[in-house]
């Protein structure tokens, strides 16, 4: 039987447009609608909230909710407050008034069944409150203990045990039910008796009576059969915004039995980019002032949907260039800029290039005369050339065995010495031989044998808990997070507990056991997996499969390793595809790069789509998708913007300026320097990015963000500049003996350059892999004329350019 819910019926899948004359005070806009143009309220809980949206001459959409009024012409019946939401007072017909833009509009209501005894639900009406105010977070009363002997599940997981715990737990102490206003529930919830989670749920808020009258009503739970929430959908979907403007959203529930409810003040909102958009409570969009796309989420009892906005920077560009292609990325990324009205900066030049493709390829400064020969060189395909040479480098599989070993956790302490080392070593020789990148992973996935013969089977005892390998292997081969989904539903995706087993199921059957030659892994026996809550075997089955009525024979993982990397995996290749584009173009085209969830898009998914099938069509050649990227002019552009890109940051119209990592920084300084840094317990010679030992003791790398490697979370290795980092490089004596080193380069380059221009030049090309601009080169000459030691003078020079911008970033 359909209970007397606050439902919202008779929603019309098209909407009308209603056209008025052009007005000379809104001269832009040319028709409104005002969206559902009929109500029905239903029962007398209902609520909806009306649209108000003009089109203009142009054709675009905006709200026009800001500037609308809204009045009750029928107030017996049915109410409307200034935000468009219309609330039941009456059965019978009403009217709703919408003025705006010197228009008037009618909006038909029917009100039925107002005076119905609402019948209360404990899932339905109170638990998404308890949702909406934060009550069960992680930081309340959700945490494993609870908070003041109040503890309820995390994010509705356990809906019987959150009611035992409000109405009986404790002796019932938070319910009154003889006085609703006396509960221990309402006083602490609405500040009238002190609460360390502060004002929640004032008495002036509806929410407040939604409690109040189910306490009265006896506080029951209700039907376990009675209908729950199937899907949330939100209006509008998508829509061309404006920078410094507003888009009211609408999210309406849509139950297991039919019915629909407006839930836009019950759901709960959260913005992927905050600094393009932001979004408040009651689903109001506001835009900043940077042009871009966002993405903004609306959750309501684990469900959710999104709407798109794309926000165009000023003006639409009708003449928009017609601008070269060197590869199917440019032409994709250039579709998304002319609907942002961004033109994309210039070409960077030569020598830009040259530092940029170095330091993203092997992780390491071009030399001076590296730089000259590149900038000597005629050929039209110079750059091309350069990245073929860039692969034969040993530094090429140094720099990306040192990034793989982070996400593999390779390190001494976890793992010994031998058993690091030959898993580095293992890593580190895939990437010379260009091993394809699924077998990559599948060599990983199915190891095993004795780790010191099968290195990669190290994998398993960086994690040897099934559940948490199935965490880090979707973390970082899918690019998923899925260790929410352990105790409930994920807060943020689609996957559930049995999801979540599944995969741990994969890896119940890895055993390990010391031997006289070190340990071995191998897989045994047919082990069973249940779920926590029902207590049913959970077979071994991928994320987004079917769960099999039985688990296979043999080894499960096998199973694994053919379907992560099937070209009709969703995640695979796109997980890779978007890491690599964000290493080479400072930011993923879904950020962060290891959280890809329908509820997390990506900025350019035509993009994204179109680089996971070419890194498919390769073979998964990690070396072509280097090529393909770093061919493309949109990598090849300037890092100075223009007036159109200056404050895009998601888009890629210009370079991006990136910090280098604190291996790349302190080998750039060696380098630069001309003085070899020495590491404690590692031979002579060695440079930051050979270092295997992720502990290996240096307070200039641990200072720059080095990764400790005890997670699969990309976000361990620390990116952010600070103050500290900026002291260390003017004031370090390490540093200043580099500079003033016998041995180094700036006591070579003053011996062997009798004349002050060319060792200015030489001392930029060392230490910015390029010529000085005539107006430095005019003030270096300036400077080393007036000093009275040139030597001195050109450390000076040449620290002042080391704890630069423009040395310690990307660009």
């Amino acid at each position: 039987m359909n209970r007397l819910q606050a439902v919202a019926a008779s929603v019309l899948a098209t909407c009308v447009w209603l056209v008025f004359p052009l007005m000379a005070e809104e001269a832009d806009v040319v028709e409104v609608q005002v969206d559902p143009p009929t109500i029905t309220l239903q029962g007398p809980a209902a609520r909806h909230t009306l649209l108000v949206t003009g089109k203009t001459t142009s054709g675009r959409l905006q709200d026009l909710g800001d500037t609308a009024t809204f009045h009750s012409d029928t107030p017996d019946v049915v109410s409307v407050d200034q935000r468009g939401v219309a609330r039941p007072l009456s059965d019978g017909q009403g009217t709703i008034v919408v003025e705006v833009s010197g228009r008037t509009l009618t909006v038909p209501v029917t009100v039925a069944n107002s005076a119905s005894p609402r019948e209360f639900s404990f899932v339905n009406d109170v638990m998404p409150l308890l949702d909406k105010f934060g009550c069960n977070g992680a930081g309340c009363h959700g945490k494993a203990e609870g908070q003041a002997g109040f503890k309820l599940s995390v994010f509705n997981s356990d809906p019987v045990a959150d009611y035992h715990a409000i109405v009986h737990q404790s002796r019932g102490r938070r319910v009154f039910r003889a006085a609703p206003e006396q509960s221990l529930l309402l006083l602490k919830a609405s500040g009238t008796k002190p609460h360390g989670g502060g004002v929640r749920v004032p008495p002036s808020m509806p929410e407040y009576d939604t409690l109040r009258d189910w306490l009265a009503a006896g506080a029951p739970y209700g039907d376990d059969a009675e209908a729950r929430v199937d899907r949330i959908t939100v209006t509008p979907g998508k829509r061309v915004l404006t920078t410094h403007s507003r888009q009211q959203l609408r999210v309406m529930a849509y139950y297991t039995d039919g019915r629909i409810r407006d839930v836009t003040r019950l759901a709960q909102y959260e913005s992927n980019n905050p600094g393009l958009a932001s979004i408040n409570d009651f689903g109001l969009v506001t835009t900043l002032d940077r042009p871009g796309q966002v993405a903004l989420r609306a959750g309501f009892m684990n469900r959710f949907a999104m709407f798109q906005g794309l926000i165009p920077h000023g003006e639409r560009i009708d003449q928009y260039p017609d601008l070269p292609e060197h590869n199917f990325i440019d032409g994709l990324v250039y579709k998304k800029l002319r609907a942002l009205n961004i033109l994309p900066s210039e070409l960077a030049d030569d020598a830009e290039y040259a530092r940029r493709v170095y330091l993203d390829v092997i992780g390491t400064l071009p030399s001076a005369t590296e730089v000259q020969g590149f900038l000597n060189d005629p050929s039209s395909d110079r750059r091309a050339q350069l990245v073929e040479r860039l692969f034969q480098r040993p530094e090429y599989a140094d720099y990306w065995a040192l990034k793989w070993s982070d996400l593999l956790g390779v390190q001494r302490k976890a793992l010994g010495h031998k058993a690091a080392y030959a898993y580095y070593r293992w890593i580190r020789e895939n990437f010379a031989a260009n091993q394809p990148y699924d077998d990559f992973v599948r060599e990983i996935i199915t190891a095993q044998g004795a780790l010191l013969d099968v290195p990669q089977a190290n994998f398993y005892k960086v994690d040897s808990d099934p559940g948490k390998l199935a965490s880090r292997v979707a973390q970082t081969f899918l690019g998923l997070r899925i260790e929410c989904a352990q105790c409930h539903h994920h807060p943020t995706d689609i996957w559930t507990q049995t999801d979540y087993f599944g995969m741990q199921s994969f890896f119940t059957q890895v055993k390990k056991r010391g031997t006289p030659r070190g340990e071995v892994l191998w897989t045994e026996g047919n082990p069973q997996t249940k779920h926590p809550r029902s207590g049913q075997v959970v077979h071994p089955h991928p994320l987004g499969t079917e769960m099999p009525e039985e688990a296979a024979e043999g080894d499960r993982r096998r199973i694994l390793a053919s379907w992560l990397s099937d070209p009709t995996n969703p995640w695979f290749a796109k997980n890779l595809a978007n890491r690599m584009w964000a290493h080479f173009m400072g930011r993923g085209l879904i950020e962060p790069v290891d959280d890809l969830r329908a509820t997390n898009p990506a900025t350019n998914p035509e993009l994204l789509t179109a680089l996971s099938q070419s890194f498919i069509d390769s073979d998964y050649d990690l070396r072509q998708l280097i090529r393909t990227i770093t061919q493309s002019r949109v990598y090849q552009l300037s890092s100075t913007a223009n007036a159109s890109n200056r404050l895009d940051e998601q888009n890629y119209s210009h370079a991006l300026l990136r910090p280098l990592e604190a291996e790349v920084l302190l080998d750039a300084v060696s380098q630069a320097t001309g003085i070899a840094e020495k590491f404690e317990g590692v031979p002579s010679g060695y440079r930051a990015i050979q270092l295997w030992d992720s502990s290996v003791s240096h307070y200039f790398l641990k200072l720059f963000g080095r990764p400790l490697r005890t997670s699969a979370c990309v976000c361990e290795r620390l990116d952010e500049p600070n103050v500290a980092q900026a002291l260390h490089l003017m004031n370090s004596p390490d540093i200043h003996q580099k500079l003033r080193h016998e041995g180094g380069t700036l006591a070579r380059l003053v011996k062997t350059h009798d004349d002050d221009e060319s060792l200015v030049h030489a001392i930029y090309l060392t230490f910015f892999s390029r010529p000085p601009f005539v107006a430095e080169k005019t003030r270096a000459l300036e400077y080393l004329q007036q000093a009275s030691d040139r030597r001195t003078a050109s450390e000076d020079l040449a620290w002042s350019m080391l704890c630069s911008i423009e040395f310690i970033f990307r660009h």
